[in-house]
């Protein structure tokens, strides 16, 4: 079969790799029906994360269940299924408390690399949700968006106590940001910031629920947050790029006692602790939970109440990622998505 690789920094390839089979009882090999590049794959792509040798690349998928291992029990071959970037168990003490990314069997997906034309997915009972049936083509973007990047942005929201009454600000423009606006939207809230330079995100952001448009950054970012709440920042904050002017960022746009959900990749954030500890402000955040969210959000897709999919800007065959992955570092993409 064929899949990307990525060899040294910039340097995306598509190769044959060998076919997945099932190596323990709990797996299941699907056909990939659509992947696609996640902003967290840039950084390996950009060197910022060590590139140690040839690595197979991705970690979102959907696809149709081929095989399944002997104790598999809830999906079956013929099954169109959405998964999680971590394969998790969902039985185990922390699963059942609602953050499968942190399973104490957690599989890293990315490990596995899901930009090829079949995947092994392990723990499949608890990693992979079947849809109601075979899905028209044009909901499988929208799928693919359920597992990440919306089940990314959807966690944000929710770690940033994101309802009605509240003023949501969301800093960063990516396909994370833009579907926290949705996820905000969502959950009922009254107002939503976007901070965003690009006019192509800012007409998504508004498309997704954002209400009002802020350009600027840093400290000029933070002060027109804060004149648009009457001096006193938002409600709740979606932090979701993963740098340290970011995540201050969002710290301070948020008012005293208001929550910051923070799902950017975290790369040397440090957090001053005394200017935190008179902020008053909640943080709490890190990979997010998709599994937690897949029935609802698969739900809402399935009955064309959300289209997340419209991130994707890009489509482009599986032997073009290359090109994919420099649309999205050049930004000339929002998101890339790969046919197979």
């Amino acid at each position: 079969m064929r899949g990307v690789i990525l060899h040294a920094p910039g340097d995306v390839r598509v190769e044959e790799r060998r076919d997945p089979r099932i190596e323990q009882p709990t797996d299941a090999v699907i056909r990939v029906a659509a992947a696609c590049v996640c902003g967290s794959d840039l950084w390996p792509y950009r060197g910022i994360e060590d590139v140690s040798g040839p690595a197979p690349m991705g970690h979102e998928y959907v696809g149709v269940v081929e095989e399944v291992g002997s104790e598999v029990r809830n999906v079956e071959p013929g099954q169109f299924v959405v998964g999680s970037f971590f394969a998790s168990d969902n039985t185990c003490e922390i699963c059942r408390a609602g953050y499968q990314s942190r399973c104490v069997h957690a599989v890293p997906m990315g490990g596995i690399g899901s930009q090829t034309e079949k995947l092994r997915v392990p723990l499949a009972d608890g990693t992979l949700v079947a849809t109601p049936g075979t899905p028209p083509e044009d909901l499988i973007p929208s799928l693919l968006a359920a597992s990440d990047v919306l089940g990314t942005g959807w966690f944000g929201a929710v770690a940033a106590e994101a309802g009605p009454g509240k003023t949501v600000a969301v800093v960063g423009d990516g396909a994370v940001g833009l579907l926290g606006v949705l996820a905000a939207k969502e959950l009922g809230a009254e107002r939503i910031i976007a901070m965003s330079r690009h006019a192509d995100r800012q007409k998504l952001a508004r498309e997704f629920g954002a209400t009002d448009i802020v350009e600027q950054r840093g400290d000029e970012g933070v002060e027109r947050i804060k004149e648009l709440t009457g001096g006193l920042g938002a409600h709740s904050v979606i932090e979701a790029v993963g740098t340290q002017e970011s995540m201050m960022q969002a710290i301070r746009s948020t008012r005293p006692g208001g929550h910051v959900g923070y799902v950017g990749v975290s790369h040397d954030v440090e957090l001053p602790g005394l200017e935190l500890f008179f902020s008053g402000v909640h943080l709490h955040g890190g990979p997010a939970p998709v599994r937690r969210f897949l029935p609802e959000l698969i739900e809402k897709i399935w009955q064309r109440r959300i289209d997340p999919g419209k991130v994707f800007d890009l489509t482009l065959p599986l032997d073009e990622a290359a090109e994919a992955y420099r649309a999205m570092d050049e930004r000339r993409a929002i998101k890339a998505l790969l046919t197979l």
